[in-house]
Parts: structure tokens; C-alpha cells; sequence
């Protein structure tokens, strides 16, 4: 089979969540011609199969390839990122910045990574820099309702939010977001609304169903708290959720 035939078998492999098949597709490609883009590629369906250090060693290959590619770069900023390696995040989103100063999304993952090292104040003015070069990205006001939510600042945490789903309606995570400002606010019927709306755009997102289980629980609708509380112990395979798998696991069986 050709490069091309290989590049585009390993793709499509990608796109039907086959990891395991892409990265062999993509490491052929890398014997007969080795590139940045092949190296990005394997990166990236080893880091869809969970397996990190591969990742790593992909995507420092393509680097030497091609030092300043901002795509190579954001994959390994995002690794980090997904890592908890908030430092090395940040210091690669510099790069790219350093690279494109207008590369919004840079801005606002650098915020994200601050706020994960609880750096709240250079979060939010890594975010408002952000939305200086682009005042209409729905990812710039969601990660800056998240960094308001932090804060403490929930008024002005729900307007952004809000303002990112009239930016972007299709994003699932600001109406859950929402839901849960509405959820500790004790207002039922809007946390509800917003939940199911978000989990009609993504049926996949095992927090919503955790939340609608924490919202009939709160209602006393024990049987549609179990059947979510349920879903959400069948989507959420994470290992860093061992402790909440464990605890609804117990509330479920209290409940029967």
C-alpha cells in the first residue's frame, strides 16, 4: 500500500475510534517516509488508546523534524495538560504564543493550566488576553466561567457561560456547567433543563448523569436517581474517578 493509502486507512481508523489500527497504519507511514504530520498523527491515536509515553516519544520525534510546528506543539501542551504537568503545559503554550501571538487557543489552554495550579489571578488575565485577540471565542468565555466558578464570582461565571453557548450552541460543557451553578444554587428545574440539554448534544458525558442522579436524589425520585447514578457508573471508566465510582457505586446500592 502506498503513503497516501496508508495515511488515509489510518485516518479513517481515527475517525471510528480504532486507535490501536491507526497507530499501525501511522508507524508504517513512518518507515516508508517519516514526517512531522505522521509522527502527529501517531501521537495522536496513542493518546486516544491511553498510552502516554508513546505519545511522548512520538511527539518528540516529530519535533526534531520540525521544531516550531505549532500542531506538534499543542498536542504535546494538551498531553501535558491531561497529565496534570500544569509547568511543562504552560511553558509549551508559551512557545507557541511565542510563535503566533494571535493563536487564541494557546492563550486560553495556558489559562486553563494556571487555573489547574491554582494560579486564579494569572488564569484570568491569561483569559482576558485571550478574548482581546478574539472576543467571539465560545472556548476563551467557557474556560473564563470556569476560572469566575473558582473565584467565587457565579454571576458573572453563569454570563459567561451563557455567553459561550450563544457562540456555540453545539458545546455540551457550559450547560452543564450552568446546571451546576444552578444545581448549588438549589434551583432544580434550570440545573435539570440545562443537564439534559447537554447530554442531548453529547449522550457520552458521564458527569451529566451524575448530576441528574445528585438532582432526583435531592427531589426524592429514588428510581430515575439509580438509573442515572447507573449510566453514569457505565460511562465513567476514567481511573481518576475511582473514589466517585466507588462512592456512587455504595449511595446505588443504599438505594436498592
Amino acid at each position: 500500500m502506498t503513503v497516501d493509502g496508508l495515511m488515509e486507512q489510518g485516518l479513517r481508523a481515527l475517525e471510528e475510534g480504532e486507535a490501536q489500527a491507526a497507530a499501525r497504519y501511522f508507524q508504517q507511514v513512518i518507515e516508508m517516509e517519516e514526517t512531522a504530520e505522521a509522527w502527529l498523527l501517531l501521537a495522536a491515536a496513542q493518546i486516544e488508546n491511553g498510552s502516554f509515553a508513546k505519545a511522548h516519544k512520538s511527539l518528540a520525534a516529530g519535533l526534531r523534524l520540525e521544531t516550531d510546528d505549532i500542531d506538534l506543539l499543542f498536542s504535546l501542551g494538551d498531553l501535558y495538560l491531561e497529565e496534570g504537568n500544569n509547568g511543562k503545559a504552560i511553558a509549551t503554550y508559551q512557545q507557541i504564543i511565542d510563535l503566533d501571538a494571535e493563536e487564541v487557543d494557546a492563550w486560553i489552554s495556558m489559562a486553563v493550566a494556571k487555573m489547574n495550579n491554582n494560579d486564579f489571578e494569572g488564569a484570568e488575565n491569561t483569559c482576558r488576553q485571550a478574548l482581546e485577540i478574539d472576543a467571539e471565542s465560545a472556548f476563551a468565555h467557557n474556560a473564563l466561567g470556569d476560572i469566575c466558578v473558582a473565584k467565587n464570582k457565579t454571576e458573572e461565571a453563569m454570563k459567561c457561560f451563557q455567553q459561550a453557548i450563544k457562540l456555540d450552541s453545539s458545546d455540551p460543557q457550559p450547560y452543564l456547567s450552568l446546571a451546576e451553578l444552578y444545581y448549588e444554587a438549589n434551583k432544580f428545574d434550570q440545573a435539570e433543563e440545562y443537564c439534559q440539554q447537554g447530554l442531548e448534544l453529547d449522550a457520552g458525558l458521564a458527569p451529566g448523569y451524575l448530576m441528574l442522579g445528585n438532582i432526583c436524589l435531592d427531589q426524592d425520585r429514588t428510581q430515575e436517581a439509580i438509573d442515572y447514578l447507573q449510566q453514569f457508573l457505565r460511562l465513567e471508566k476514567s481511573p481518576a474517578a475511582k473514589n466517585i465510582r466507588d462512592e456512587v457505586s455504595a449511595v446505588v446500592e443504599g438505594l436498592k
